[in-house]
């Protein structure tokens, strides 16, 4: 595992070392979790926005609409 050194703040720090009560092993287990919970959020919510502008093209084209409704016909429903 690589090693880095940051700073933070001393609130930061407070809550690092409390670790333990959060059921962490050491402090670098708990912000390697915080930084996985992290990249997880700007994930979904970077799919959440390409949703929505697929959405709205999908929307605005009644091309893409016909094209869909075609592509569905003999689908089951």
């Amino acid at each position: 595992m690589l090693q880095a050194k940051f700073s933070v703040k001393e609130s930061h720090s407070r809550f690092l070392s409390k670790f333990k009560e959060y059921g962490f092993k050491d402090k670098s287990s708990m912000l390697r979790a915080a930084i996985d919970h992290l990249i997880r959020e700007l994930e979904l919510e970077r799919l959440k926005q390409s949703a929505d502008l697929y959405s709205e093209i999908y929307f605005e084209h009644d091309e893409l609409k016909e094209i869909t409704e075609e592509a569905l016909d003999g689908w089951p429903e």
